[in-house]
């Protein structure tokens, strides 16, 4: 529920704590066979002791939230009444503003309840791969940093027909599977856990270090953190734990090496998704990979 602070006729309706419900928790429900959790990426990217986080309500249930951090940047990201970003752009204090994602709601209808979402990943024909799959599937770990940024720069494996919502991107298996995948071989999970040792951080750095070459020349970048368990366990734990470790190493990737929390988008796909096909517990399928999405959520990069 969000709160109404009324200041006056000057004033604009800036509820404050508490959050609104797409910042409290995630939700799982189904899309036709498959659960899927929209989970909130609020407490990754304020920081509770230092940003000033303000909402304003704006037409047909959308929310603009906008946090502003100590060195006076600007996140402003304004969500439709489900939770689901519209736009999202970053605000320098000389006023410069990087767009890092935006649909236009208009394009479609929104009248339907929550969770009745329809796969725009089913107008596109199959995806024909036209290139070497070493094109396609990059191992971090046996590459080197050069390598990992020239693969992050690559266009989308087809023609990019219209914006999406971040939301679409990690729903849709057919729209990310028309950006390439970077794998990080060297970082696996322990069964269960959704943490890593500090003597893993390092798996991170030529990919962390490849994303910050790219965002020194598009600040607007985004990247998709997909996480994913092995086959022990059931479907709900599995995808709640797998949204955790995508989430771990997206605050891994601020922290230790400063690539900004809006620009990473966490998603977890539980089992859904094995590296190796097998119901037995196996570390390869305790993993992430990381996809650049910018050119399927911004009009800004269509390369």
């Amino acid at each position: 529920t969000v709160n109404n602070n009324n200041g006056g006729d000057n004033e604009p309706d800036r509820p404050r704590r508490p959050r609104p419900d797409y910042a409290n928790n995630g939700f799982i429900f189904n899309i036709g066979v498959n659960i899927v959790i929209q989970s909130n990426d609020f407490d990754r990217l304020t920081d509770d002791e230092e940003d000033d986080v303000e909402y304003q309500r704006l037409s047909n249930g959308r929310i603009k939230e906008t946090i502003t951090r100590p060195n006076g940047v600007q996140i402003v990201t304004i969500r439709n009444r489900w939770g689901e970003v519209l736009k999202r752009s970053r605000i320098t204090p000389d006023g410069r503003e990087y767009i890092l994602a935006y649909y236009d709601e208009d394009d479609r209808e929104d009248d339907r309840e929550f969770g009745n979402w329809r796969d725009p990943g089913n107008d596109l024909p199959p995806l024909r791969l036209t290139i070497p799959v070493r094109d396609y599937i990059l191992d971090a770990d046996v590459s080197d940093e050069d390598e990992v940024e020239l693969f992050f720069r690559q266009p989308p494996v087809e023609q990019v027909r219209e914006i999406y919502t971040i939301e679409d991107v990690k729903k849709s298996a057919r729209l990310r599977d028309s950006v390439r995948r970077i794998e990080i071989g060297g970082l696996t999970f322990d069964s269960g856990a959704a943490t890593i040792a500090r003597s893993q951080v390092g798996a991170l750095s030529k990919v962390a270090n490849a994303m910050l070459a790219l965002l020194e020349d598009n600040p607007a970048e985004t990247f998709l953190i997909e996480g994913h368990t092995d086959a022990v366990g059931g479907d709900q734990p599995n995808l709640i734990l797998s949204d955790a470790r995508a989430t771990t190493v997206a605050r891994i990737l601020t922290d230790f090496y400063d690539v900004p929390a809006e620009n990473l988008v966490a998603q977890g796909y539980g089992e859904r998704f094995l590296k190796v096909k097998t119901e037995s517990a196996e570390p390869l399928n305790r993993r992430v990979a990381i996809k650049r999405i910018t050119p399927l959520i911004t009009i800004a990069d269509r390369n």
